[in-house]
């Protein structure tokens, strides 16, 4: 799968576009395929925030609760179940099988679930459960409470890990060489910022014309544009496996045959975890994933807790995020374009995988000392005519929109790009096991202790632990430096070693 020839582009053309022309058929449908689950991505992050923060008797607190005492276990059953359909199923069918899954249960929330939502929310037993343990607890209760809401949080959040990270890059990353992967990754990249940034809008559309009657209108009409997409994804895939991946010069047969697949040892979940401990490569590499899910997620709760005190209303918060997102897509394409690809090019892997890990502790650094103060910057922001608050929740959103925006652009395709020099049983155990567990094990890991911290000071608020928050976020963000410091010598060996 190596180049066939020595790029000869223009110096614009190698900027923006360095592919070569015999390279089209391939690249083409994996932007498609990337747009149409970025936008689904899109979509269900807008949702899942605003159906359960904005839930009653739930807020910003709950977030933590799901993503360290949910998601994380559902994030390991998906993980241990891809691994044993890995051992059973081709490629062809993993695929169909986790899209159809998780397209099944978005049907089943929006057209079935969220619509009898009153009927089927427990909320006499979760009033008596509060009378029990009290308010301080109440973010507890809200999961149990919001269960039908947690749902498509959850679904949300695992369309992340398992349908972008390890179906899509995983499908890249087998017909892809490092040499191609410089060039072309940042144009999958872009695309996802382009589907980022044209779901703001959407949502925005719909929020406004429906938002004189009940907000379940808005909520079937983005569920059912996500099953749309969700169909073109299938189709898209379907016509690059058989007009496409058919022709050696576009990937091995045998890879994606039906009848002939190779044989390849079969590892359980668990061993795959000792695996990567023996694996100092891949244990780098989750390193670097799981101080990004660390960090990013400690300073978004306490950003969500703050919009929501500014915007209670759902209609007003999903309108707000849904801007945010167009923000970060336009920004995001914007840098992918014209930053990503080159600066690998130019400065090398170690510089690009640094970017991120520097935009998420700066910015958040400034936003919780804003918190921290506001008092002291009253008198600046009546001189911009605003509130210390909207101008806390404008800057949360600047460090949200400039993290991911990092992320996109520099994070995820150095990550990727780490993967591609490894044999193909780290590929796929390894990449499994990092993607889907230990994201949410960052994610995770900072929820447990936002809970821990909230209970142990009994105030039941996010907001009220930030003096605590600070210091974890610069030791997890150093740390970050640190390991992608030490895993960019080990990349450089491998994939000479490899090349």
């Amino acid at each position: 799968m190596e180049d066939i020839q020595k790029p000869t582009f223009s110096k614009w053309r190698q900027r923006l576009w360095p592919i070569h022309n015999h390279e089209l058929k391939k690249l083409f449908p994996l932007i498609l395929i990337k747009f149409f689950i970025s936008v689904n991505y899109g979509i269900l992050t807008i949702l899942k925030d605003t159906l359960v923060v904005t839930s009653k008797g739930s807020g910003a607190e709950v977030i933590p609760v799901l993503k360290g005492w949910v998601v994380l276990p559902c994030a390991m059953l998906v993980a241990l179940a891809y691994s044993k359909l890995s051992n059973i199923l081709n490629k062809r069918q993993l695929f169909y099988t986790v899209m159809g899954s998780f397209l099944f249960i978005i049907f089943l929330y929006g057209f079935v679930l969220y619509p009898n939502v009153d009927t089927l929310s427990p909320h006499a037993s979760s009033d008596w459960l509060i009378s029990k343990i009290g308010h301080k607890y109440e973010h507890w209760v809200a999961v149990y409470r919001n269960w039908i809401q947690s749902l498509i949080f959850v679904t949300a959040e695992l369309w992340g890990s398992m349908i972008i990270l390890v179906l899509f890059w995983g499908f890249a990353n087998d017909i892809t060489s490092v040499s191609e992967a410089k060039r072309s990754y940042n144009i999958y990249i872009a695309a996802g910022d382009l589907a980022a940034f044209s779901v703001g809008p959407l949502v925005c559309y719909l929020t406004k014309k429906f938002s004189h009657l009940e907000f379940t209108f808005t909520v079937q009409a983005l569920i059912s544009i996500a099953l749309l997409v969700g169909a073109a994804v299938i189709l898209t895939y379907w016509w690059t496996d058989r007009y496409i991946l058919k022709n050696k010069n576009y990937s091995n047969p045998e890879d994606y045959s039906s009848n002939s697949r190779k044989k390849k040892e079969k590892l359980s979940l668990m061993q795959g975890f000792k695996y990567l401990a023996k694996d100092r490569y891949l244990l780098g590499i989750a390193v670097m994933v799981i101080g990004y899910g660390f960090a990013v997620n400690l300073i978004e709760v306490t950003w969500k807790a703050s919009l929501k005190m500014q915007f209670p209303n759902p209609v007003d918060y999903q309108y707000f995020t849904s801007k945010a997102t167009s923000m970060v897509g336009l920004f995001a394409f914007l840098a992918s374009a014209f930053l990503g690809s080159n600066i690998i090019r130019r400065f090398g892997w170690h510089t690009s995988a640094q970017l991120t890990p520097a935009f998420v502790g700066i910015t958040g650094i400034v936003f919780f000392l804003l918190i921290l103060n506001q008092k002291h910057i009253g008198p600046l922001t009546t001189l911009f005519g605003t509130t210390p608050l909207m101008m806390i929740v404008l800057f949360g959103a600047f460090q949200n929109i400039a993290s991911k925006v990092a992320k996109y652009s520099f994070f995820d395709t150095t990550k990727e790009m780490a993967y591609i020099p490894l044999d193909e049983e780290a590929k796929v155990k390894g990449k499994a096991a990092i993607d889907v567990v230990g994201s949410r094990l960052g994610k995770s890991g900072s929820s447990w202790i936002q809970v821990a911290l909230i209970d142990i000071i009994g105030t039941g608020s996010i907001l009220s632990i930030t003096h605590l928050i600070l210091p974890i976020v610069v030791i997890v963000v150093l740390s970050w430096v640190y390991s992608v410091r030490s895993l960019s010598h080990k990349f450089d060996r491998v994939a000479s070693a490899n090349s």
